[in-house]
C-alpha cells in the first residue's frame, strides 16, 4: 500500500470524490430514515453483540457498514466480567492496552494501537483532557473504541483512536434495579438504576442511576470512596423531536492512588525478594486525593422533513481535584531504603462542548447518500498549581514507618502555577454513498484552535493559534454471504501546548495518518460477529526534550503497524464467547535521542490475546471464565530491558433466582474473581525508575435485584 503523505494530495482526492456528487443534485430523491437492526446506536445492547454504533460515523449505522474497526463493549459484558472501571471494561478489547499503570487507579488510562493518552468522549462530546476525569461504568450503557484517526468527526484526537462512553438515558420503559456488593480490599457498594414515564404525561420519560461505594486501595493504608448520581429527563411530544437533559454529579472524596516503582523489586527481585504489591511508598498521614465532577448535558434532535434530521449536543463540565503524595525515587545500595519526593497541588478544569449536525438522506441516480454537515466547538479553562518538596525522609520497604505531617513538608520547591484557556472550533462534512453492495465514504474537516497560557509565577503570557485540515476516505463492499471487506485512509491532529525555545515559532500540531484494511461479518441471525484489520499509522511532529538546550524540539516520528481480530459469538442458548488478538509493531522513526531511533517505544506489548466465555444454564446457574495474555514489552526507550509477558485468569459464578422461582425474577447473585491465581507481575515500565505493579487477585460478590 502507498501512503498518501500530503494534505494537498488528500484534499485533491477528496475533491475528486465530492465534485461528481453535485452533478446529480437535480435527481435528489427523499428517503425515509433507516432504523438499523432495531437497536439504538447509542443505547443499550441486548447481550454481547452490538449491531450498530453512533461513534464511528455520528449517524448511527450498522457496524458492518463502517470502514474502520469499532469495538463495542455492552453493559451486559461489563456486568458479567465485574469490571469496576472503564479501563477494566476494555480488558478484552483487541489493540487496547489498559491498566498499564497497574494498581495506579486514579485515572482510566490506556494505549490504543500504540498511542497513549487516548481521549475520552462522553455521548460524542470531549470529556476532560488526556486521562483527566473519570466516570463510573455503572452509569454507562456501552463503551466504544473507534480505531485510528478520528479527527474528521471529533477534532483533535489521538492517531490510535478515541474512546466514547454512552451514558444511561431514559428509554420509555419502566424498571427498578438495585445492586449490593462486597469484596476484597473491604469493598462495599450500593447501586440503583430506575426509570419510567409520568402517569399523567407520557411525553416525559425519566431515569436515575446512582452508585455509592468504598474500598481500600491495593496499597496498604489508603481508601477510595465514590458517590455518583445521574438523573436524566427526556421530552418527546411526538416521533419527530426529542429533548434530553442529563445531570452528572460524581464525588470522589478519596479518589485513588497514582504512583510507580522501579525495575528492581518489580521486574527483578531484590536481595530480599520482590517488593510486595501492597507496599505503599506514600504515607496515609500525608496522602490526599480528591476529585469532584459535575456536568449538565442537553441533547436535542428534530426531523427536518422526511429525510433530514437536526441533532444538537451540548455539555458543561466542571472537574476539580486536589492531590498530594509521596513518590518513589530510587532504591539505595542496601536494596531496602527508598528515597522519596513530595508533590501535590490542584488541577481544575471547566469545559464547554457543543456539536450541531444535520443528517440528510437522498439519492443521486443509483447512489443513496447519507450526508452529515456539522459544526462543533469546545473551550477548556484549566487552572493548574503544583509544587514539590525534595527533603522528605526515605522509607524502608521491609519495615516502613509512617506518620509524616504535611505541614512539616510544604510543597514550595519548583512550583508551577498556570492558567490555560484552549479553544477549538471545526466544521465538518461527510458523505456515505451506497451503490448496491458497494459503499463509499468521504469526509473533510477544517479546525481552528488557539491556546493562551498565563504563568502566574513568571508573570508571563504565551499564546498561539493554528488551523488543521483532516479527512477520511474509504470503501466497503458487502458480499451476499455478509462478508464485508473494506479499506480506508484517515488523518488526525493534536495541538501542542508546550512552549518552544526562546526565539522559535510556536510548534505545529502533531499529525497522524493511517491506512487500514479489514473485513467484517455478521451472521444473518445476529449470533456471530467478527472483524479483523491491518493498519499502518504514522505520527509526525512529536516533541522531544533536548536537555542540552533546556527545551523541546519538534523532531519526532512514530510508526505503528499491526493486526487486530475480534470475534463475538452466541454459540448456544445462554453461551456467549468473546475472543480477541492483536499484534503491534511500533517504531521510533525519528528522535533527537539517537539511542531510541529504530527502537520500540516502552510499555507496548507486541502481542495481546484474550478469550471470555459465559454460560447461563436453564437451571439458573451461570459460569464465566476468561484468559488474558499480555505479551512482552520494552522497559525503556533504548530497549535496554524487557518486561516479561503474563497470563491472567478470571472467573465468574452466578445464580439467577428467577429460574427456580418466578416470583424472584430479576434477582441474581454473582461472584467475580479477577487474576484468579493472584499473579505478581509488572504491568509495564517506562524506564528503569518508572515501573508499575499489576493488579492482584480481586474478589467481588454481588446481588442484583428488581424492586
Amino acid at each position: 500500500m502507498t501512503r498518501v503523505g500530503s494534505r494537498a494530495a488528500f484534499a485533491a482526492l477528496m475533491m475528486t470524490v465530492a465534485l461528481p456528487l453535485t452533478a446529480y443534485a437535480q435527481d435528489v430523491i427523499e428517503l425515509q430514515p433507516i432504523n438499523v437492526a432495531g437497536e439504538d446506536p447509542a443505547g443499550p445492547v441486548e447481550g454481547y453483540i452490538a449491531k450498530t454504533s453512533s461513534s464511528g460515523t455520528k449517524t448511527g449505522v450498522a457496524l458492518t457498514k463502517i470502514d474502520q474497526m469499532v469495538n463495542v463493549v455492552p453493559a451486559d459484558q461489563i456486568a458479567a466480567q465485574g469490571a469496576e472501571t472503564v479501563a477494566e471494561a476494555l480488558r478484552f478489547t483487541p489493540g487496547v492496552f489498559t491498566e498499564y499503570r497497574g494498581t495506579s487507579n486514579l485515572h482510566d488510562e490506556m494505549y490504543v494501537r500504540g498511542f497513549g493518552y487516548v481521549p475520552r468522549f462522553v455521548d460524542g462530546l470531549a470529556f476532560g483532557t488526556n486521562s483527566f476525569g473519570q466516570i463510573d461504568p455503572w452509569l454507562l450503557e456501552r463503551v466504544e473504541v473507534v480505531k485510528g484517526p478520528a479527527s474528521v468527526l471529533y477534532g483533535q484526537a489521538n492517531p490510535g483512536g478515541i474512546v466514547n462512553l454512552a451514558t444511561k438515558r431514559p428509554t420509555g420503559d419502566s424498571f427498578r434495579r438495585g445492586r449490593v456488593a462486597v469484596g476484597s480490599d473491604a469493598r462495599a457498594e450500593l447501586s440503583f438504576d430506575m426509570g419510567g414515564t409520568f402517569a399523567d404525561n407520557d411525553t416525559l420519560s425519566w431515569r436515575i442511576a446512582g452508585t455509592a461505594w468504598q474500598a481500600d486501595t491495593p496499597e496498604d493504608g489508603l481508601k477510595q470512596r465514590r458517590y455518583a448520581f445521574m438523573p436524566s429527563l427526556t421530552w418527546a411530544p411526538d416521533d419527530s423531536r426529542s429533548l434530553t437533559v442529563s445531570v452528572l454529579s460524581q464525588s470522589d472524596p478519596e479518589a485513588g492512588f497514582r504512583n510507580f516503582r522501579e525495575k528492581l523489586g518489580t521486574v527483578d527481585p531484590t536481595a530480599f525478594g520482590y517488593i510486595p504489591a501492597e507496599f505503599l511508598i506514600s504515607d496515609p498521614s500525608f496522602q490526599k486525593s480528591e476529585r469532584y465532577t459535575n456536568a449538565v448535558s442537553v441533547q436535542y434532535q428534530q426531523d427536518l422533513g422526511a429525510s433530514s434530521q437536526l441533532r444538537a449536543n451540548f455539555r458543561a463540565t466542571d472537574i476539580t481535584s486536589e492531590y498530594r503524595t509521596l513518590t518513589w525515587g530510587s532504591l539505595a545500595a542496601d536494596e531496602e531504603t527508598i528515597s522519596r519526593t513530595a508533590s501535590g497541588g490542584t488541577d481544575d478544569l471547566f469545559q464547554l462542548t457543543l456539536d450541531v449536525g444535520v443528517e440528510t438522506r437522498f439519492s443521486t441516480g443509483a447512489a443513496d447518500h447519507t450526508l452529515l454537515v456539522g459544526l462543533d466547538m469546545q473551550q477548556n479553562k484549566r487552572d493548574y498549581a503544583w509544587g514539590f518538596n525534595f527533603s522528605v525522609p526515605s522509607l524502608n520497604w521491609r519495615d516502613p514507618a509512617y506518620g509524616l505531617n504535611p505541614a512539616d513538608y510544604p510543597l514550595t520547591d519548583r512550583q508551577s502555577d498556570t492558567d490555560t484557556v484552549a479553544r477549538q472550533s471545526g466544521i465538518y462534512v461527510s458523505d456515505r454513498i451506497e451503490l448496491g453492495a458497494l459503499q463509499l465514504s468521504a469526509g473533510l474537516r477544517l479546525d481552528k484552535f488557539d491556546t493562551e497560557i498565563t504563568d502566574n509565577i513568571g508573570n508571563s503570557v504565551s499564546s498561539f493559534d493554528d488551523t488543521a485540515l483532516t479527512g477520511h476516505i474509504g470503501a466497503l463492499y458487502t458480499f451476499d454471504n455478509g462478508v464485508a471487506p473494506y479499506i480506508s485512509y484517515a488523518t488526525s491532529f493534536e495541538p501542542v501546548t508546550e512552549s518552544p525555545l526562546a526565539g522559535n515559532p510556536a510548534f505545529d500540531p502533531t499529525e497522524g495518518e493511517q491506512i487500514e484494511a479489514g473485513v467484517k461479518w455478521l451472521s444473518q441471525d445476529g449470533r456471530f460477529f467478527a472483524q479483523a484489520a491491518i493498519f499502518d499509522i504514522t505520527q509526525t511532529g512529536v516533541l522531544n526534550y533536548n536537555s542540552s538546550l533546556g527545551g523541546y524540539e519538534q523532531t519526532g516520528q512514530i510508526d505503528s503497524q499491526g493486526f487486530e481480530f475480534e470475534g463475538r459469538m452466541e454459540l448456544a442458548q445462554g453461551l456467549d464467547v468473546i475472543a480477541s488478538y492483536s499484534y503491534l509493531d511500533a517504531t521510533v522513526a525519528e528522535s533527537i535521542r539517537s539511542d531510541e531511533v529504530g527502537k520500540t517505544p516502552s510499555r507496548l506489548p507486541g502481542h495481546q490475546a484474550s478469550i471470555w466465555a459465559n454460560y447461563e444454564m436453564d437451571n439458573g446457574f451461570g459460569l464465566g471464565a476468561g484468559v488474558r495474555y499480555i505479551g512482552e514489552s520494552q522497559g525503556d526507550g533504548a530497549n535496554s530491558f524487557t518486561v516479561p509477558d503474563v497470563t491472567l485468569f478470571d472467573l465468574a459464578l452466578s445464580y439467577d433466582f428467577g429460574a427456580g422461582n418466578p416470583s424472584l425474577e430479576g434477582m441474581k447473585a454473582q461472584v467475580n474473581i479477577r487474576n484468579l491465581t493472584d499473579e505478581f507481575y509488572a504491568a509495564s515500565c517506562a524506564s528503569v525508575y518508572a515501573c508499575f505493579v499489576g493488579t492482584g487477585r480481586t474478589v467481588t460478590a454481588s446481588l442484583d435485584f428488581a424492586f
